[in-house]
């Protein structure tokens, strides 16, 4: 009884948190409209709102003393959102009722997601760039684990990536209106977000108890797997309303803000690594999941070039079968 009730606290708070978050992606939508940021551009912008929840969660973490949590979800949830993100995305836009030539006859049975050149310029790229700032900054032994001065580096590091993404590409500014009712929606999700944070690491660290894992392991695999449950669905929503690059890019832009952002409450408070081991496979395999992505996208001829195709979006599956099986069987 106790699991079944903790389970639905857990679904609760996820929810909670994303609702708040989803309350700030539309002033910095606003906002990109207002700055003529690009479309992969303002996906980093609003990554802000979306790695929200994350940030809040490691946030809360750290300030209960449970900082392997909040680890674990960084971690776990930037593994499972590629290719979870990239297959809801390719089936989305498959779906979609315009995929039909300009003449009006089907396309050919080779479908393909074809997402903008800056999806690997101006966000795989750089963020792979942080995976290895990250690794350089936690695995060495002289400075190994998480101290306030990683926090700082990370914060500055974020601040680079996305000055990068605004400044790269910019498009036409628009006139945005603004009203009284957004700012206290926002204000509403704040406090949403928080709370739901706090009570996302409270319900897990009574899961785990229950359970008999380790913090690590619920962060990993149970907040991790169902904080991504609401992105999902939002991905499914942008694909099939056209906005291929925005849904498809905005996965890496949420996985940097979480690398860099996610990372500094757990550095003030000097998270140290307890199981090397299973840090070290779990951010390779960050890395790997990174580097599949941006390869995906900048390998092919011409045709198909800067997009996703069915064997790719199985292969990322794949790939993450293969860490199930690492962790469950070899780490474990």
């Amino acid at each position: 009884m106790d699991f079944l009730l903790w389970s639905l606290a857990l679904l609760g708070a996820i929810w909670a948190a994303h609702w708040g978050a989803d309350q700030l992606s539309v002033p910095l939508q606003k906002l990109r409209q207002q700055w003529g940021l690009s479309e992969a551009a303002g996906a980093a912008f609003v990554a802000l709102a979306t790695a929200s929840p994350e940030i809040g969660t490691n946030t809360a973490s750290a300030v209960k003393g449970l900082s392997d949590i909040g680890l674990g979800n960084l971690l776990g949830s930037n593994i499972i959102s590629v290719p979870a993100i990239v297959a809801v995305a390719y089936f989305a836009n498959r779906s979609r009722p315009q995929d039909a030539t300009a003449s009006g006859s089907p396309l050919p049975a080779r479908h393909l997601l074809r997402v903008k050149r800056e999806a690997l310029t101006v966000q795989a790229l750089p963020y792979l760039a942080v995976i290895g700032i990250a690794a350089l900054l936690t695995l060495p032994p002289p400075w190994q684990g998480l101290q306030p001065i990683d926090g700082y580096i990370m914060l500055g590091i974020y601040g680079v990536y996305l000055a990068q993404a605004i400044l790269r590409k910019r498009e036409h500014r628009q006139t945005v209106r603004w009203s009284q009712q957004e700012i206290w929606v926002a204000i509403a999700g704040i406090l949403s977000l928080s709370f739901g944070a706090y009570l996302t690491v409270t319900a897990t660290e009574q899961l785990v108890s229950i359970l008999g894992i380790s913090q690590l392991i619920g962060g990993l695999f149970i907040t991790s797997t169902l904080s991504i449950a609401p992105e999902v669905f939002a991905t499914w929503s942008v694909a099939r309303s056209g906005q291929v690059t925005a849904a498809t890019t905005s996965v890496i832009a949420d996985n940097t803000a979480t690398m860099s952002l996610a990372l500094v409450p757990l550095a003030l408070v000097s998270t140290p690594i307890e199981d090397m081991p299973m840090f070290l496979v779990n951010l390779g395999f960050v890395a790997l999941f990174a580097a599949a992505y941006g390869g995906m996208i900048r390998w092919g001829d011409e045709q198909d070039q800067y997009s996703f195709e069915l064997w790719e979006v199985a292969a990322l599956g794949g790939l993450y079968g293969v860490y199930l099986v690492v962790i469950l069987l070899i780490i474990l």
